[in-house]
């Protein structure tokens, strides 16, 4: 009995080596298509000269290094800000993209930007160009103001929706005076 356990001890203690336990390593994964940062629930506030110029939100938001972009989604909104840090503008979307190089924002899907005049515009995609701070879209619009009824094709306007141009309008009413 005694040798019987010395022998079943040993041939345990050489079967535990370890030798033939292999993990299983997941090679679907491709280390560049990762973001580098991940979060949720996310405000980025942009300011020039120390002051406030907008406020974006995002449900979720995924940055790539390697790409040079932002990913944003689960909703987006962005709060456009004048010189004396009042919010004219508020844009949103169901998502979006920036752009790292040019910090341009690309917001898609559902979106709708509303200043503080009453003017709404209704897209698909938009994109907010940083250099000159202007809101701009080739894609069907359309305008409400309190004045009158837009719809047309191609579209470019100051963030804050003071002064727009449709360059190719299919329809346009008088709003209704009450």
């Amino acid at each position: 009995m005694k040798y019987f356990l010395l022998i079943l001890f040993s041939f345990l203690i050489f079967r535990c080596t370890g030798k033939d336990v292999k993990p299983h390593v997941d090679s679907s994964f491709v280390v560049e298509e990762l973001p580098a940062q991940e979060s949720w629930n996310s405000t980025v506030f942009f300011t020039d000269s120390g002051k406030t110029r907008a406020v974006l939100t995002a449900g979720h938001l995924q940055v790539f290094n390697t790409r040079k972009e932002t990913i944003l989604d689960a909703g987006v909104k962005v709060d456009f800000f004048n010189a004396l840090e009042i919010k004219t503008t508020t844009l949103t979307s169901k998502r979006g993209r920036v752009d790292e190089t040019t910090n341009d924002l690309f917001a898609i899907d559902s979106v709708v930007a509303v200043n503080d005049s009453g003017i709404v515009v209704k897209t698909n995609e938009l994109k907010w160009r940083n250099s000159d701070k202007k809101i701009v879209s080739d894609k069907f619009v359309t305008i409400d103001s309190p004045d009158e009824h837009i719809e047309g094709y191609g579209f470019e306007s100051d963030q804050h929706l003071r002064n727009y141009v449709i360059y190719n309008i299919t329809y346009i009413t008088k709003a209704k005076q009450e």
